[in-house]
């Protein structure tokens, strides 16, 4: 065999190869779309954020029936993944492949683990979802209004159907924990309004468009006011009374994960899932305690900088008590919250090759939800012709200190979760299931990764902003410990307080909304330091394997462009970059 015909051979197989790949990515692409569009089927609120408005009357259908229905259907899909693997994909149909398990396995263990009897948690529920029908909506025609109104009609049963999920979760040990229900039901009762036209779900019915007639007004004016007045209302106020009658009274007491039913299994599944890890809470705790202990050490350098007499302990005292850390105003504080972001907004370009089309605004948290709401966050568009928000807390300004703003507003605008998240929408060629899958370990290690670019930017003017941003960093670290704390290791609510006091700068109202939070939403709050701690070590590897070469831009680049991604690919992607990098470079 001649070298000519023995390169002719490799030349023809690794053609054939390439063929029966993209044969392979078509056929396998052709079911992650059926798989969307099944989802999209039984999701109308998903639709509706898509701009598909085929299902703008409806709600989803939460009977026993039809999340069994559903059920089976994520199975048979998953089931119908295990043909594909990374010898038979291109490398994107393998990130694509590992994606949509990540979100079906969700699905099915959510499932699994009965999640759907706990529909609330300590600052959200199905409640405050349904408040957002009016920003998912279109109001463009007549037919627009009436299916709105539709799905104000359907608020009662759909409420209904989530208390009697709640009631069974009463009798069979899936509650809340009753300490983190505390005000709960006054968010709801902030629903409530004395008149149809008060509500917060009327307000489409204030404005119309110009080319609508008089009569077409009048009619549709009637027709929303009656369904906030007989069907919006009175579903608040079903809800209302149950939680206050019912639920609160027989929440448990117990504060921990494992004493749910399969409690163990479940946090495990929860770590798990948000850390893209096989981490053991046992091995997250210790890594807490770790960087809990090195942060302490750069918190000492500042305190020793701004030659304040005392330890850290009296220095975070001062950072709380001090009225020149606070904004006198809502106004002034969003104002503050503003420049930053318009500030970090001249920095991008130095750190990234290219940036979202997608703008953003800035506005408080809304009344009803602020005060047991978390500091900050970012809310993403809810169609393609609205902006993404970041929203700042502005109640109890007293507890929102300004030294602590910066870092916020890099890690829920820019360079955080609005420039992370709009990216991965804006990726046109790949599959939906890629650029509308969030994997928290991933977009909350961004965020909190691009507040250690805020460094980078000069955005920490002084020697407090710097601390708010290590006392954020610490926040962070101390989630580790709290959430495993609480959950595994029998660790009461008032230890994890006392521990967040201690070691952060963070209100006592910032801590006990947070403590609360990670009490009813078990180990969310694991991935953001572990996701920051592998993009870190990621760009020091990459440092230090390119040298003079390393470009932060390009890292960056390499970083965001597969979108949302579990810490394993984003890994291995990052690898096969340096080696690119250093073949370009050599």
């Amino acid at each position: 065999m001649t070298f000519r015909y023995f390169f002719a051979l490799l030349l023809s197989l690794a053609s054939f190869s390439s063929l029966a790949t993209a044969a392979k990515d078509a056929e396998f692409y052709t079911l992650l779309e059926e798989i969307w569009q099944y989802e999209l089927s039984v999701s109308p609120l998903l639709a509706s954020r898509h701009g598909d408005h085929s299902l703008a009357a409806q709600l989803p259908d939460i009977s026993p029936e039809a999340l069994a229905r559903k059920h089976g259907m994520w199975v048979q899909y998953r089931n119908a993944l295990e043909k594909y693997n990374v010898d038979n994909l291109s490398n994107d149909g393998f990130i694509a492949l590992l994606m949509q398990k990540y979100r079906l396995d969700d699905y099915i263990d959510q499932y699994r683990f009965r999640a759907h009897l706990i529909p609330i948690n300590s600052e959200y529920g199905f409640h405050a979802t349904m408040a957002g029908l009016p920003h998912l909506s279109r109001f463009k025609t007549d037919e627009d209004y009436l299916a709105y109104i539709h799905r104000l009609h359907s608020l009662p049963p759909y409420f209904e159907q989530q208390i009697s999920y709640m009631r069974q979760g009463l009798k069979e040990g899936y509650t809340q924990p009753k300490v983190v229900l505390k005000g709960f039901d006054e968010a709801i009762k902030a629903y409530l309004v004395d008149r149809p036209e008060d509500s917060g779900f009327y307000a489409p019915f204030t404005s119309f468009p110009d080319y609508f007639s008089a009569t077409q007004k009048k009619a549709l004016n009637a027709a929303g006011r009656e369904a906030v007045e007989k069907s919006v209302l009175p579903a608040y106020q079903m809800f209302y009374h149950f939680m206050v009658n019912e639920y609160i009274p027989g929440a448990r007491q117990s504060i921990a994960a494992q004493h749910w039913p399969e409690g163990d299994a479940y946090y495990a599944n929860r770590a798990k899932h948000y850390t893209t890890t096989d981490m053991t809470p046992q091995e997250i705790h210790q890594l807490g305690l770790r960087e809990v202990t090195r942060i302490r050490e750069e918190m000492q350098r500042i305190v020793d900088e701004v030659k304040f007499h005392g330890d850290i302990n009296d220095f975070i005292q001062f950072l709380r008590e001090d009225p020149q850390f606070y904004a006198e105003s809502a106004e002034d504080l969003l104002k503050e919250a503003s420049f930053i972001a318009k500030k970090m907004d001249a920095k991008l370009p130095s750190l990234f090759e290219y940036l979202p089309r997608t703008p953003y605004g800035v506005a408080p948290v809304p009344d009803n939800i602020a005060p047991k709401y978390t500091t900050g966050r970012y809310i993403h568009p809810s169609g393609d012709d609205k902006p993404g928000y970041y929203w700042v807390n502005t109640y109890a300004l007293d507890k929102r200190p300004l030294y602590a703003l910066p870092a916020l507003t890099l890690h829920e605008a820019v360079p955080g979760h609005h420039l992370q998240i709009s990216l991965a929408a804006e990726l046109d060629a790949l599959p939906m299931v890629r650029r509308n899958t969030y994997i928290s370990a991933f977009g909350e290690g961004w965020g909190l990764y691009s507040e250690f670019l805020g460094i980078e930017a000069g955005i920490y003017e002084t020697p407090y902003d710097n601390f708010g941003r290590l006392s954020y960093e610490m926040w962070r670290a101390c989630r580790l410990v709290v959430d495993t704390g609480m959950h595994t290791m029998g660790w009461s609510r008032q230890q994890a307080v006392d521990y967040m006091m201690e070691n952060t700068a963070l209100s006592e109202h910032n801590v006990n909304t947070e403590i609360d939070r990670y009490i009813s939403w078990p180990a969310q709050a694991l991935s953001y330091k572990i996701g920051e701690i592998k993009i870190k070590a990621l760009r020091k590897k990459a440092e230090k394997a390119l040298g003079q070469h390393f470009d932060v831009r390009k890292f960056h680049r390499a970083v965001l462009e597969n979108g949302s991604v579990p810490l394993f690919i984003l890994e291995q992607h990052i690898n096969t970059f340096i080696k690119q990098q250093k073949a370009i470079t050599q």
